[in-house]
């Protein structure tokens, strides 16, 4: 495996690496970089200290929006994305751009590739079980999978189905008996989940046909 430096286009911005967004899908082959400390979910980073307003304690009635694009999206109406298809992981991978590391997990169908932006921690949690290393202590990831297991219930399958303002959205698909209960989940720690279950991992057709188009 090797670094790959990917020169930076004028004028271009980085995204946040957390916001499970879209990403090229020619990107070379990259070695993983082990997260740093400090590094999180970056909209936490930015989080006010203190919630208190210009105008004193009373504005401490109404807080801050929790997203800063919060009243400035319109409201995401779910569409229908096409029939689920069963994806592979490929990989885990880090590729510099203009001087900061971007890391992605690889999806792949066996003709298109889907690779999704992810943080750190993330990149830590998919990688670690593909390569069948276990933490001496439980991970949130194990520890949630722990308290499945201990509840009778098994994952069933994750599906990605959803992209709105180039961030995926997934669900879990939790069987206990003859129920199945469907959780939304970020598209990392679903696949997160499926690898610790070794469950399928599915991607809505329409979102594969939209990253081969970019």
């Amino acid at each position: 495996m090797i670094n790959v430096k990917l020169p930076a286009r004028p004028g271009q911005r980085s995204r946040s690496q957390d916001c499970e967004t879209s990403s090229p899908t020619n990107t070379p082959q990259a070695q993983l970089a082990q997260p740093s400390r400090g590094q999180s979910e970056g909209y936490l980073l930015n989080m006010p200290e203190e919630f208190e307003g210009p105008n004193g304690p009373d504005d401490l009635n109404e807080p801050p929006a929790f997203f800063p694009l919060e009243g400035s999206v319109p409201d995401h109406v779910p569409e229908n994305l096409g029939e689920p298809i069963e994806c592979q992981i490929e990989g885990v991978f880090a590729a510099e751009n203009g001087g900061q590391i971007s890391r992605f997990v690889l999806l792949s169908d066996g003709t298109r590739k889907l690779p999704i932006l992810i943080g750190p921690y993330e990149a830590q949690a998919i990688s670690l079980p593909l390569e069948g290393t276990r933490p001496d202590r439980p991970m949130t990831h194990d520890l949630l999978r722990n308290v499945i297991d201990r509840f009778n219930g098994a994952l069933d399958r994750v599906v990605i189905d959803d992209l709105w303002n180039t961030i995926y959205y997934a669900k879990l698909y939790v069987r206990k008996g003859d129920e199945e209960l469907e959780i939304d989940a970020r598209p990392s720690d679903a696949i997160a989940m499926a690898v610790r279950f070794e469950a399928p991992i599915y991607v809505s057709e329409g979102i594969l046909e939209a990253a081969m188009e970019e």
